[in-house]
């Protein structure tokens, strides 16, 4: 009996000692460099997200997403486009979503159970209308 007790004794504190171990592990970060958008955005909102700028704006992910060059220098196909990489215009576009989000939060925010990233009463289109550039009317 008293042999059942030091083995379960042990078995739970090697269980205790692993869950203390497990919870002390920070998760790896699903993407890199997300300065705005939540870090525990769901892949098929990050999708729809980046889809819905695409269509808006009427651009393909290379206009904000630079393709690594290969060893001649050439750019690759845009399969390999490593979505990380910055350059001047995805900065712009960050200040645009940084925008986008404060305009929403501010004056549409009444859904608390969403997070304001979610948010698009104002969006993209909004002042783009399918153009590149903000359309000047």
């Amino acid at each position: 009996m008293a042999r059942h007790k030091k083995t379960g004794t042990i078995i739970i504190l090697t269980s205790l000692a692993i869950l203390a171990t497990a919870a002390t592990i920070t998760p790896n970060k699903k993407y890199r460099n997300l300065k705005v958008l939540p870090q525990d955005i769901s892949e098929r909102q990050l999708d729809s997200i980046m889809e819905a700028y695409t269509r808006a704006l009427k651009v393909s992910c290379d206009f904000c997403h630079v393709p690594p060059k290969d060893f001649t220098g050439i750019a690759s196909t845009k399969d390999t486009i490593d979505f990380a990489l910055d350059n001047s215009m995805k900065e712009e576009a960050r200040k645009m979503i940084r925008m986008t989000i404060h305009i929403n939060k501010t004056y549409f925010y009444y859904d608390s159970t969403k997070k304001p990233e979610y948010l698009n009463v104002v969006s993209c289109n909004t002042c783009h209308r399918g153009n590149p550039s903000p359309a000047n009317e």
